[in-house]
């Protein structure tokens, strides 16, 4: 059986109709209060799936209060098996838009090494991986290919530090989300699994 089988049926539902919505608490956010008002909210706006920092208790706590499938966000493999053993409906390399501001970036052999870990600790779970913005976007675009050969099911596309809009409103909210929707663009067209986007999104994109 190939983990995405293993997802909830609505999960999988939501993909087939290409509808998906995630909605990210922070993968570096362990408030639990924070992280529960977005667990409902989530809920209460017809999200499909919250994403949250990897931790057990907080896997706990925003399936308690969401009733929806939760995914689990890090950047180092050895911290997802406890989330999954929690409840974790899946797991998420990335984003890495936290570590930004630290001067903390990732290329893009250390991504693969990072889903390679990932897939051996955890083979029958769903993985999704994040390409970094930071690489031009042919670059994003290979190692997306190489992402999905390790054994990553869904792919992650992620750009909304690098923006800086230059105009107010409906304008400046496109702006904002153009490097993540070009990602998406490009890596949608060279992969065969899920492109998820995130980073720099609205109500208007």
């Amino acid at each position: 059986m190939s983990p995405a089988a293993s997802l909830p049926t609505s999960l999988q539902r939501a993909l087939e109709q290409r509808r998906l919505l995630k909605v990210i608490a922070g993968l570096a956010n362990f408030d639990s209060a924070s992280v529960a008002r977005v667990a409902r909210a989530a809920a209460a706006g017809g999200a499909d799936l919250v994403d949250v920092a990897c931790d057990p208790e907080l896997v706990a706590l925003a399936a308690a209060e969401s009733g929806l499938p939760i995914c689990v966000s890090a950047v180092d493999p050895e911290l997802f098996p406890a989330a999954v053993a929690a409840g974790a409906a899946m797991v998420e390399i990335g984003n890495y838009d936290s570590f930004y501001p630290q001067g903390r970036l990732f290329d893009a052999a250390e991504v693969l090494e990072l889903t390679r870990r990932t897939r051996q600790l955890l083979p029958e779970v769903t993985l999704s991986v994040t390409v970094p913005h930071t690489l031009p976007l042919d670059q994003q675009e290979l190692l997306a290919i190489d992402l999905v050969d390790a054994g990553a099911d869904w792919i992650q596309t992620e750009g909304g530090t690098s923006a800086n809009p230059l105009s107010p409103g409906v304008q400046g909210l496109i702006e904002k989300a153009s490097p993540t929707l070009a990602a998406a663009h490009v890596i949608s067209r060279a992969v065969a699994v899920p492109v998820l986007c995130a980073s720099g999104l609205s109500a208007v994109t």
